[in-house]
C-alpha cells in the first residue's frame, strides 16, 4: 500500500478510531514495527497527536534496521549510520485499545521514505507486496501463528518455572488460573480470536493458538499478542520469554506457522479423491516449494543463533526437511480435511518457525514461495509416517529426507541462493537482513550453548 492509499483509508476511518479512543479513555498510542533482528520498535504519541500522525507519519530513524538482537548496530550499503529520517504511517484499521482502565492503545505501522515511497525495508510492505503476487493469481490466504511462551517467577536472569505441574496438565492451569483468566479478558477486549489457551510440555510453558485470518493482520496479531502476554504477566509479577529455547538442552518455544491457501473460494488444500495423495494440482506444487524452499525460509522464520538449538530431531520442532498427515516431526505437518476438519480447515504448519523473528517476514516469505509455486506442477514425496529421526541415513535417503539447516549460517546461504525469495525481498532488504543475521552469527561465534541462551532469553 502506497502512502496516500494508506493516508485516505486513515482518513475515512478517523471519525471511527476517534470515537473508540475517546469512549476508552485513551490518553497514549504505541506505534510499532518489526524490524531486522526481530525486534518490535516503537514511538509512542499523546492521543492528540493520532490524527495528525495518520495523515504525515511519524519521524524515525533507519538505523533500527541495522540493530541486532542485542542492541548493537551493524551497517551495510543499504543500512546503518546516522543519515535520513523515515516517516512512521499507522494503519488505522489494525488499531486495537489494549484493556479499559490503562490508557493504551496499540497500532501497527508501515514505514515511508519523504517522498512518498515505501520504506524498500519495511517488513509489512514485503509481506503485503508477497501477498498482492498471489492475489494476481486470484488466490486468497489465511494464516495463523501458534504463539509458546514460558512463565518465570525469578525477575532477574535467570529462569525459573512459575508453575511445576506436569506437562499440559491440569494443575498448572489451577496454579495460574487468575493470570490465565485475565490473558483471556485482555484478548478477548482487544477482539483477538481466541481458540484455545494451554499449558504446553517444558516447565512453565503455555501456548495460545489464534484464529487463522489474513495474512497481513495474521503478522500484527503475532505481534500484539506477545505484548499482551507481556502486560499481563508482569501485572502478575511474572516474567515471559518467548526465544527459541530458554534452557540449554531443553524444549524450546514454537512459533508455528498455520497457512491455507483459497482459489475463488475453493481450498487448495482440500482433499481430491482419486489424485495423488487426495490433493489438488496446486496443492500438491505448494507443498512441494515449500519443501524445496524450506531451508531458505528458515532464515526468516528461525532467525536468531537460538533457534537451531531449538530445531534439533525428536523435539516436534520439524527438524528433517519431510511433510506428513499430522505428524508433528515432520517440518511441515499437514493437517487434512476429515469428517471433524472441513475442507476449509485443511492447512499446512509449518513447525521450524519460532518467535525470534519478524512475522511479517516469515508471512511474507511463505506467500512469496506459495505464489512462485503454485503453477508449477510440482509433486513432492510421499508423506512421512512417524519420526523420520528414527529412521537410519539409508531409509532417509531413500525416502528424500534430509536435515533442515543445522546453523543459521546455513539457512541465511540458502536464503542468498533462494531465486524466489531474493527477487521477493529486493535487494535493499535482503541486503541489510543479510548484514544483521552475519552480525549475530560473528556475535554467537565463540558462544557455547548456554551462553547463546543467556544471551537471547529475555531479548524475545
Amino acid at each position: 500500500m502506497r502512502f496516500l492509499e494508506l493516508r485516505e483509508q486513515n482518513d475515512q476511518l478517523w471519525e471511527y478510531t476517534h470515537s473508540v479512543i475517546m469512549g476508552s479513555s485513551v490518553k497514549a498510542v504505541a506505534l510499532s514495527y518489526s524490524d531486522n533482528a526481530g525486534i518490535s520498535r516503537v514511538k509512542t504519541i499523546p492521543t492528540e497527536r493520532l490524527r495528525h500522525a495518520a495523515r504525515f507519519g511519524v519521524g524515525m530513524s533507519p538505523v533500527f534496521d541495522a540493530f541486532l538482537f542485542d542492541d548493537s548496530i551493524t551497517s551495510s550499503k543499504f543500512s546503518g549510520g546516522p543519515m535520513g529520517e523515515l516517516r512512521l504511517l499507522p494503519d488505522l484499521s489494525e488499531l486495537r485499545v489494549l484493556d479499559p482502565t490503562s490508557g493504551w492503545a496499540y497500532v501497527p505501522v508501515e514505514r515511508f521514505r519523504q517522498d512518498f515511497e515505501p520504506h524498500p525495508l519495511c517488513h509489512r510492505h514485503f509481506a503485503r507486496d508477497a501477498y498482492q503476487a498471489l492475489l494476481n493469481q486470484n488466490v486468497t490466504s489465511k494464516m495463523a501463528f501458534e504463539i509458546e511462551w514460558v512463565v518465570s517467577i525469578d525477575q532477574g536472569s535467570e529462569f525459573k518455572p512459575a508453575c511445576i505441574g506436569p506437562a499440559y496438565g491440569l494443575d498448572r492451569v489451577g496454579e495460574l488460573e487468575e493470570y490465565l483468566v485475565d490473558l483471556y479478558s485482555a484478548l478477548q477486549f482487544q477482539h483477538v480470536a481466541v481458540e484455545q489457551i494451554h499449558p504446553e510440555y517444558a516447565p512453565g510453558q503455555f501456548e495460545v493458538s489464534i484464529d487463522a485470518t489474513d495474512p497481513i493482520q495474521a503478522a500484527d496479531d503475532c505481534i500484539l499478542v506477545k505484548h499482551t502476554i507481556k502486560r499481563v504477566s508482569r501485572k502478575h509479577g511474572l516474567k515471559v520469554s518467548f526465544a527459541p529455547v530458554v534452557s540449554a538442552g531443553g524444549v524450546g518455544n514454537g512459533g508455528h506457522l498455520h497457512f491455507s491457501l483459497q482459489r475463488d473460494g475453493a481450498p487448495i488444500f482440500r482433499s481430491v479423491p482419486g489424485e495423488v495423495h487426495e490433493l489438488s494440482v496446486e496443492g500438491r506444487s505448494v507443498i512441494a516449494g515449500m519443501l524445496s524452499e524450506l531451508p531458505a525460509l528458515c532464515a526468516l522464520g528461525a532467525s536468531s543463533p537460538a533457534s537451531y538449538l531449538r530445531l534439533v530431531p525428536h523435539h516436534w520442532a520439524g527438524a528433517y526437511r519431510c511433510w506428513g498427515v499430522d505428524n508433528r516431526e515432520a517440518a511441515l505437518r499437514f493437517v487434512k480435511e476429515t469428517r471433524l476438519v472441513t475442507e476449509g480447515g485443511a492447512n499446512l504448519e509449518i513447525k521450524p518457525f519460532d518467535l525470534s523473528s519478524s512475522p511479517y517476514l516469515a508471512v511474507g516469505g511463505v506467500l512469496a514461495v506459495a505464489a512462485g509455486y503454485l503453477n508449477n506442477g510440482l509433486l513432492p514425496p510421499d508423506p512421512v509416517v512417524g519420526d523420520p529421526g528414527l529412521l537410519d541415513e539409508t531409509q532417509r535417503t531413500n525416502l528424500g529426507i534430509d536435515r533442515l539447516p543445522s546453523t543459521l549460517e546455513d539457512s541465511l546461504k540458502a536464503l542468498v541462493d533462494s531465486s524466489i525469495l531474493r527477487s521477493s525481498m529486493s535487494e535493499e532488504l535482503l541486503t541489510a537482513f543479510v548484514a544483521v543475521k552475519e552480525a549475530e552469527i560473528a556475535l554467537a561465534r565463540s558462544m557455547s550453548p548456554e551462553e547463546i541462551v543467556s544471551a537471547t532469553r529475555w531479548r524475545y
